[in-house]
């Protein structure tokens, strides 16, 4: 397969990976670990940092490794060090050593995961299941025209179309939100909370604002008494309710950033990468204006009726 998907025009590297799937110590350490080409592989991601000499002896080691540096940290792991891993699809223990360290030259790059020498796994499965070895589950692609991405995909799709191991060849973007959309329940899970707790709030709020009406009402009273346009005593009322949901929308912004970085930390091995956004920044501003709006309605509505008379009795 390899040969042929180089032989496509617009094709300019072509590196293979197997997820490897293997557990460290028990099951709850959970993080991805590959079997990769390295020295094809890792040209294709120069978003990971490599130091020159850790890279040379990681290619140079068979029984090496490469880890990113959130899992090193997060298990306290430092160059020499031997990791074992235990095998899921692949029956065995491997004990990896520590070659390199990388680090990702965006913020967003995921330095959450381990990889190895394909071959090493390769060796492994020549001897104890001969029938396995040879494989690969994943091809990486490199192009030289990225415009080009959905007519190689479908060339290569056509190339190996009613074979033994047809190919489903997709962009990288396209591939890892095909795992994000694994986790979709937890993220569904997430909106309904936000939900409902926004609702919780606009009835808070409005309650809140209704009160703060009738116990002000002689007031209203006595403003449209003085002269006051109906209209302008229920701006009054929208400019407070406003003004409440902006001062708490500012508090709960402010604690997003804190928040999130609790919950990254958290869940690194689900969400390797989880930022806060711009568009979330928005949506919470707008959710805190919304909400004031809303609560004001009502009472808005109620000060611009109050009665002069009715009400300047309720004062005297």
């Amino acid at each position: 397969y390899q040969h042929k998907i180089r032989q496509i025009d617009g094709v300019e590297s072509v590196s293979y990976a197997n997820w490897f799937g293997g557990i460290y110590i028990d099951e709850r350490n959970f993080f991805p670990n590959f079997a990769v080409q390295l020295d094809s592989y890792l040209p294709l991601y120069p978003e990971f940092r490599f130091d020159p000499g850790q890279y040379k002896a990681l290619l140079l080691n068979k029984r090496g490794c490469a880890v990113g540096e959130k899992l090193a940290r997060r298990y306290g792991w430092k160059v020499g060090d031997v990791i074992p891993l235990k095998g899921t699809i692949f029956p065995g223990n491997y004990p990896l050593v520590v070659e390199a360290i990388f680090s990702g030259t965006r913020k967003n790059t995921d330095t959450n995961l381990l990889l190895f020498h394909w071959s090493h796994l390769n060796d492994r499965m020549e001897k104890l299941f001969p029938r396995r070895a040879n494989n690969t589950g994943v091809f990486v692609i490199g192009i030289s025209n990225p415009a080009q991405a959905a007519e190689i995909a479908r060339h290569i799709d056509g190339e190996f179309r009613n074979s033994l191991a047809e190919t489903l060849t997709e962009t990288e973007k396209a591939f890892q939100l095909s795992f994000v959309a694994m986790t979709e329940a937890i993220v569904v899970a997430i909106e309904a909370v936000a939900y409902v707790v926004i609702l919780i709030i606009m009835a808070v709020m409005a309650n809140t604002m209704a009160m703060a009406a009738r116990e002000r009402s002689g007031e209203y009273a006595t403003l449209k008494a003085l002269g006051f346009a109906p209209v302008v005593v229920s701006w009054l009322i929208v400019a407070e309710s406003l003004l409440l949901a902006l001062i708490g929308g500012s508090i709960g912004i402010t604690l997003t950033f804190p928040a999130t970085a609790s919950f990254g930390q958290a869940l690194d091995n689900i969400f390797p990468v989880f930022n806060v956004t711009t568009a979330t920044l928005w949506l919470q501003a707008g959710a805190a204006l919304l909400v004031g709006v809303i609560a004001a309605i009502v009472p808005a509505i109620q000060a611009a009726r109050v009665n002069i008379v009715n009400g300047l009795r309720a004062v005297g």
